[in-house]
Protein backbone atom coordinates (compact mmCIF):
# COMPACT_ATOMS: atom_id res chain seq x y z
CA UNK A 1 0.00 0.00 0.00
CA UNK A 2 2.07 2.84 -1.20
CA UNK A 3 -1.08 4.91 -1.54
CA UNK A 4 -2.72 6.98 1.08
CA UNK A 5 -4.68 9.85 1.79
CA UNK A 6 -4.28 11.68 5.16
CA UNK A 7 -6.68 14.07 7.03
CA UNK A 8 -4.47 15.58 9.97
CA UNK A 9 -6.12 17.36 13.06
CA UNK A 10 -3.59 20.06 14.06
CA UNK A 11 -3.54 22.70 17.14
CA UNK A 12 -1.84 25.55 15.58
CA UNK A 13 -1.84 27.51 12.41
CA UNK A 14 1.58 27.50 11.77
CA UNK A 15 1.05 23.41 11.48
CA UNK A 16 -2.14 23.82 8.93
CA UNK A 17 0.70 25.10 6.50
CA UNK A 18 3.74 23.04 7.77
CA UNK A 19 2.18 19.23 8.52
CA UNK A 20 1.21 18.18 5.11
CA UNK A 21 5.14 19.24 3.78
CA UNK A 22 6.20 16.88 6.34
CA UNK A 23 3.94 13.81 6.19
CA UNK A 24 4.98 14.26 2.24
CA UNK A 25 8.35 14.27 2.81
CA UNK A 26 7.98 11.18 5.29
CA UNK A 27 6.11 9.52 3.02
CA UNK A 28 8.37 10.00 -0.11
CA UNK A 29 12.20 10.67 1.67
CA UNK A 30 11.96 7.85 4.69
CA UNK A 31 9.50 5.38 3.26
CA UNK A 32 9.61 5.48 -0.27
CA UNK A 33 5.89 5.66 -0.77
CA UNK A 34 4.23 6.31 -4.27
CA UNK A 35 1.58 8.93 -3.44
CA UNK A 36 0.41 10.49 -0.34
CA UNK A 37 -2.85 12.68 -0.45
CA UNK A 38 -2.82 14.84 2.54
CA UNK A 39 -5.67 16.70 2.90
CA UNK A 40 -6.27 20.38 4.03
CA UNK A 41 -5.43 20.15 7.99
CA UNK A 42 -8.42 19.90 10.71
CA UNK A 43 -7.77 22.91 13.15
CA UNK A 44 -8.42 22.73 16.84
CA UNK A 45 -6.87 24.37 19.89
CA UNK A 46 -5.23 22.01 21.91
CA UNK A 47 -6.97 23.82 25.02
CA UNK A 48 -10.56 22.37 23.53
CA UNK A 49 -9.28 19.10 23.20
CA UNK A 50 -6.83 18.68 26.38
CA UNK A 51 -7.55 19.90 29.92
CA UNK A 52 -5.12 20.69 32.01
CA UNK A 53 -5.55 21.21 35.95
CA UNK A 54 -2.69 23.00 38.00
CA UNK A 55 -1.47 19.94 40.10
CA UNK A 56 -3.09 17.19 38.37
CA UNK A 57 -2.89 15.24 35.37
CA UNK A 58 -4.59 16.14 32.11
CA UNK A 59 -7.46 15.01 30.49
CA UNK A 60 -8.43 14.05 27.00
CA UNK A 61 -12.03 15.89 26.26
CA UNK A 62 -13.85 13.64 23.98
CA UNK A 63 -16.38 15.76 22.63
CA UNK A 64 -14.00 18.29 20.91
CA UNK A 65 -11.92 15.22 19.75
CA UNK A 66 -14.88 13.46 18.37
CA UNK A 67 -15.72 16.36 16.43
CA UNK A 68 -12.55 17.33 15.03
CA UNK A 69 -12.26 13.58 13.99
CA UNK A 70 -16.06 13.49 12.30
CA UNK A 71 -15.18 16.71 10.29
CA UNK A 72 -11.83 15.02 9.34
CA UNK A 73 -13.80 12.06 8.01
CA UNK A 74 -16.09 14.44 6.34
CA UNK A 75 -13.51 15.51 4.58
CA UNK A 76 -12.31 11.98 3.31
CA UNK A 77 -15.86 11.38 2.34
CA UNK A 78 -16.05 14.46 0.06
CA UNK A 79 -13.19 12.78 -2.37
CA UNK A 80 -14.99 10.47 -5.02
CA UNK A 81 -12.02 8.36 -5.36
CA UNK A 82 -12.97 5.92 -1.82
CA UNK A 83 -10.73 3.68 -3.07
CA UNK A 84 -7.90 5.16 -1.86
CA UNK A 85 -6.88 4.02 1.89
CA UNK A 86 -7.23 6.61 4.06
CA UNK A 87 -5.90 8.12 7.62
CA UNK A 88 -7.05 10.85 9.95
CA UNK A 89 -3.80 11.63 11.85
CA UNK A 90 -4.09 13.32 15.09
CA UNK A 91 -1.21 15.09 15.59
CA UNK A 92 -0.76 17.53 18.65
CA UNK A 93 1.58 19.07 21.28
CA UNK A 94 2.34 16.88 24.06
CA UNK A 95 4.00 20.36 26.11
CA UNK A 96 4.43 19.56 29.68
CA UNK A 97 2.40 16.27 29.69
CA UNK A 98 3.98 12.73 29.19
CA UNK A 99 2.77 11.29 25.82
CA UNK A 100 2.73 7.74 27.22
CA UNK A 101 -0.04 9.09 30.01
CA UNK A 102 -1.43 11.08 27.66
CA UNK A 103 -2.12 8.83 24.39
CA UNK A 104 -3.57 5.71 26.13
CA UNK A 105 -6.35 8.45 26.06
CA UNK A 106 -6.82 8.97 22.83
CA UNK A 107 -6.13 5.49 22.11
CA UNK A 108 -9.56 4.84 24.11
CA UNK A 109 -11.94 7.43 22.26
CA UNK A 110 -10.09 7.45 18.88
CA UNK A 111 -12.99 5.30 16.83
CA UNK A 112 -11.16 2.74 14.71
CA UNK A 113 -7.87 1.59 13.52
CA UNK A 114 -7.75 4.52 10.62
CA UNK A 115 -7.17 7.10 13.00
CA UNK A 116 -3.51 7.72 15.03
CA UNK A 117 -2.74 10.21 17.69
CA UNK A 118 0.85 11.55 17.48
CA UNK A 119 1.95 13.10 20.40
CA UNK A 120 5.26 15.55 19.83
CA UNK A 121 7.31 16.25 23.00
CA UNK A 122 7.71 18.37 23.71
CA UNK A 123 6.40 20.76 21.03
CA UNK A 124 6.60 20.72 17.11
CA UNK A 125 9.21 22.77 17.50
CA UNK A 126 11.50 19.93 19.27
CA UNK A 127 11.79 18.31 15.79
CA UNK A 128 13.58 21.22 14.44
CA UNK A 129 15.70 20.95 17.70
CA UNK A 130 16.72 17.37 16.52
CA UNK A 131 17.55 18.70 13.30
CA UNK A 132 19.35 21.66 14.17
CA UNK A 133 22.50 20.55 12.23
CA UNK A 134 20.74 21.26 9.07
CA UNK A 135 18.75 24.35 10.17
CA UNK A 136 21.76 26.91 9.94
CA UNK A 137 19.53 29.00 7.27
CA UNK A 138 17.38 29.81 10.57
CA UNK A 139 19.41 29.04 13.56
CA UNK A 140 22.37 30.60 15.08
CA UNK A 141 24.42 27.88 16.03
CA UNK A 142 27.86 27.86 17.53
CA UNK A 143 31.06 25.21 18.67
CA UNK A 144 29.51 26.23 22.64
CA UNK A 145 26.04 25.84 21.68
CA UNK A 146 25.62 22.94 19.75
CA UNK A 147 22.47 20.54 18.66
CA UNK A 148 21.63 19.01 22.29
CA UNK A 149 21.58 15.31 21.53
CA UNK A 150 18.12 14.54 23.26
CA UNK A 151 16.11 17.45 22.58
CA UNK A 152 12.89 15.63 23.97
CA UNK A 153 14.98 14.54 27.20
CA UNK A 154 16.01 17.98 28.09
CA UNK A 155 12.30 19.48 27.36
CA UNK A 156 14.09 22.03 24.13
CA UNK A 157 11.21 23.77 22.53
CA UNK A 158 9.78 26.92 20.86
CA UNK A 159 11.64 28.57 23.41
CA UNK A 160 15.26 27.12 22.06
CA UNK A 161 14.33 28.21 18.62
CA UNK A 162 13.42 31.54 19.61
CA UNK A 163 16.56 31.83 21.59
CA UNK A 164 18.60 31.11 18.00
CA UNK A 165 16.04 32.56 16.26
CA UNK A 166 16.00 36.41 14.88
CA UNK A 167 12.65 37.09 15.19
CA UNK A 168 10.45 33.83 14.99
CA UNK A 169 7.28 33.16 13.22
CA UNK A 170 5.29 30.59 13.38
CA UNK A 171 2.85 30.35 10.21
CA UNK A 172 6.07 31.57 7.88
CA UNK A 173 8.86 29.73 9.35
CA UNK A 174 7.41 26.40 10.23
CA UNK A 175 6.87 25.38 6.98
CA UNK A 176 9.83 26.49 5.86
CA UNK A 177 12.16 24.92 8.42
CA UNK A 178 9.67 22.04 7.72
CA UNK A 179 10.97 22.01 3.79
CA UNK A 180 15.12 21.76 5.23
CA UNK A 181 14.96 19.73 8.11
CA UNK A 182 16.96 16.77 7.88
CA UNK A 183 14.05 14.06 8.39
CA UNK A 184 17.17 11.25 9.15
CA UNK A 185 18.90 13.02 12.19
CA UNK A 186 15.23 14.30 13.50
CA UNK A 187 14.32 10.75 13.53
CA UNK A 188 17.53 9.46 15.11
CA UNK A 189 17.29 12.17 18.34
CA UNK A 190 13.12 12.45 18.35
CA UNK A 191 11.37 9.56 19.57
CA UNK A 192 8.17 10.67 18.91
CA UNK A 193 8.91 11.64 15.61
CA UNK A 194 9.86 8.33 14.76
CA UNK A 195 6.12 7.56 16.46
CA UNK A 196 5.31 9.47 13.48
CA UNK A 197 7.02 7.62 10.97
CA UNK A 198 6.10 4.29 12.18
CA UNK A 199 2.47 5.29 11.51
CA UNK A 200 2.82 6.02 8.27
CA UNK A 201 5.06 3.03 7.65
CA UNK A 202 2.27 0.60 9.26
CA UNK A 203 -0.12 1.94 6.45
CA UNK A 204 2.65 0.76 4.07
CA UNK A 205 2.48 -2.65 4.41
Amino acid sequence: MSRLRVAPIVEGHGEVAAVPILLRRIWGELLAGEYLDVLQPVRVPRTKVVRHVDGGPSSVQGPELARAVALASRKIADHSDQAMPALILVLLDANSDCPAKLAPQFSDLLPSANVACVLARVEYETWFVGAADSLGDYLTLDDDDPAPADPEGQGCGKAWVKKRFRRYSETVDQPRMTAQMDLKKCRERSPSFDKLCRELQRRLT
